[in-house]
């Protein structure tokens, strides 16, 4: 049964940062591209980054290029999302996901307001 399990979220006021997990099982993360995805109220699933099996590879929506940066630890199936410099618009629930594949975790709400 594959399982993703996010972690991190909570309320920052703007300019903070988060940093968020999530943890995975059952399919072998180390060889898997994987996403996060965020929705936010009232709005659809908007793509935000990836990043290769390796870690080396990575890609960023525009709106959090500079901002985010996306690792993995293979070691420990999990994978991260560090934001920085966060902004209201940044509010939504975030999810992680494997690349290509529909199925996410519950997600991890993330809210920044002051």
């Amino acid at each position: 049964e594959v399982q993703l399990v996010e972690s991190g979220g909570g309320l920052v006021q703007p300019g903070g940062s988060l940093t968020l997990s999530c943890v995975v099982s059952g399919f072998t993360f180390s060889s898997a591209n994987m996403d996060w995805v965020r929705q936010a109220p009232g709005k659809g699933l908007e793509w935000v980054s990836s990043v290769n099996p390796g870690g080396d590879n990575t890609r960023y929506a525009a709106s959090v290029r500079g901002r985010f940066t996306i690792s993995r630890d293979n070691a420990k199936n999990t994978l991260y999302l560090q934001m920085n410099s966060l902004r209201p618009e940044d509010t939504a629930i975030y999810y992680c996901k494997r690349s290509f594949y529909d199925g996410r975790g519950q997600g991890t709400q993330v809210t920044v307001s002051s």
